[in-house]
């Protein structure tokens, strides 16, 4: 048996190895995120620290963690935050886990507010905020903005409103507990409205990974059995909503892209703008302009 100490690069080893065998597909990254959370420093850190051995403190609080990730409970659920668009998020088990994907969002917001100054008082609704990543960072890169926040489940509201007190843009973002719109005043009106509504099919539901499928808010997921319920409800009401020549984003499915667009021209008075791709070149963001 070997007596060599169990420094940070030992333990990051061993850890990566066991999380790999145990169906982590990012398992050298999920030992850096635990390891440096129980020791109280950034992932960078642990490069300069390779030859410190923890304290027994720390390694029992590191052990703990490693054992929940095997058993499938995401890191960011564990550590209680995650980066999105360079900003760091507190994130807890009643709020979906912030993805690179949803940073096209803010990416097609910006670009299309370049239409006017960066200061311009845009007026801005974040359709189902969660965790308020959206909400945020438009209050964050659009200083003249003002941004309602609606989110039907309470708990997720209170993580979103410590989220924009951190980033210093809690007075520039009105939270809401709504379904949609239904708690907001019909007169209110945005130029624009943007959101990451659930769009998952029931029956795509038991396809997702394990730490998706059994840690995630299920609510914040599941769309119905065809995946674009909620986004059918929310076509109409943001037609409603949007001042003219307004723009409505929708993060989607890469596989109900189709559908989106037919009830957006079902709709009527929306100009369908193409599709925004991400990374891989798949259908991430549908934009329409209120005409």
């Amino acid at each position: 048996m070997s007596t060599a100490p169990w420094t940070v690069g030992r333990l990051l080893q061993w850890t990566a190895d066991f999380l790999k065998k145990h169906g982590s597909e990012s398992a050298l990254l999920d030992s850096q995120l635990l390891l440096a959370e129980a020791m109280g420093c950034k992932k960078i850190e642990l490069y300069t620290r390779f030859e410190e051995e923890p304290a027994e403190t720390v390694r029992t609080t590191f052990r703990a963690l490693v054992k929940r990730r095997s058993e499938g409970a995401p890191v960011a659920y564990l550590v209680g935050h995650r980066e999105f668009y360079s900003l760091d998020f507190r994130v807890t088990p009643d709020v979906l886990i912030p993805r690179p994907e949803t940073e096209l969002l803010v990416v097609t917001l910006l670009d299309l507010a370049k239409s006017k100054p960066k200061d311009a008082p845009w007026s801005i609704a974040d359709v189902g905020t969660g965790s308020g990543i959206l909400a945020v960072c438009a209050a964050k890169n659009l200083p003249g903005a003002r941004v309602t926040a609606l989110e039907i489940s309470p708990a997720a509201l209170e993580v979103a409103r410590e989220n924009a007190e951190k980033h210093g843009v809690g007075p520039r973002i009105d939270f809401l507990e709504s379904d949609l719109f239904s708690a907001m005043p019909p007169a209110k009106k945005f130029d624009f409205i943007l959101g990451n509504p659930p769009y998952v099919s029931s029956g795509e539901m038991e396809k997702l990974p394990p730490d998706v499928k059994n840690f995630e808010p299920r609510t914040a997921l599941i769309a119905g059995p065809h995946g674009t319920e909620i986004i059918e409800r929310l076509i109409p009401q943001a037609h409603e909503r949007l001042n003219p020549g307004g723009y409505l984003l929708i993060e989607i499915s890469p596989m109900i892209e189709v559908q989106v667009r037919q009830l957006i021209e079902a709709q009527g008075g929306f100009e369908l703008l193409p599709t925004v791709k991400d990374l891989a070149r798949l259908p991430r963001v549908v934009q329409a302009r209120k005409e």
